[in-house]
């Protein structure tokens, strides 16, 4: 099963390394930050970046939820695993296949490409294909879009890389 487990902004990386070194292999399958692909320019040339797609937040992949709740308590600084109030609750499947299907292996999302007609995004390439009706706006000098998906209980707006390489 996967698990949303809050931490601290900014500490993300350091956490999952701590999970990494401290949780069994038997225990935690995999402890990931799901991140994406973006363009940023600076001295005059674009270079392609990577920020975290939901930042306070890192993904553990374990079958044995009671000793992974063990083994947690004993890192620092991590808030806590996603849940109900009363009993800690996996990722939905639709989560999980958002995450494998636009994130992969690697769990970073790569830069979509596509282009503007008549005020209608098309996707050409890239996770976004086929997905264009999740984009709720996209700022085409940043070079990114927003999308609107349903994750953690509710509906969340989260950035994704994009180039538009031409509007019609």
């Amino acid at each position: 099963m996967w698990y949303a487990v809050q931490v601290r902004t900014g500490e993300e990386e350091k956490i999952k390394l701590i999970c990494n070194k401290l949780i069994s292999n038997d225990v935690l399958e995999e402890c990931f930050i799901p991140h994406y692909e973006k363009k940023i320019k600076y001295m005059g040339k674009w270079h392609i970046a990577t920020e975290i797609l939901f930042p306070g937040y890192i993904f553990m992949v374990s079958d044995c939820i009671n000793d992974l709740l063990l083994s947690v308590k004993k890192i620092p600084k991590l808030i806590k695993i996603l849940g109900d109030g009363n009993e800690i609750i996996p990722l939905y499947d639709r989560e999980v296949e958002f995450l494998m299907r636009f994130g992969k292996k690697d769990h970073l999302i790569k830069i979509s490409h596509g282009y503007i007609e008549n005020d209608r995004i098309i996707i050409t390439d890239g996770p976004m294909k086929d997905y264009e009706g999740t984009i709720k706006k996209v700022d085409r000098h940043k070079r990114k879009a927003i999308i609107e998906i349903e994750f953690f209980g509710r509906t969340m707006e989260v950035s994704v890389g994009v180039e538009i390489v031409r509007k019609i």
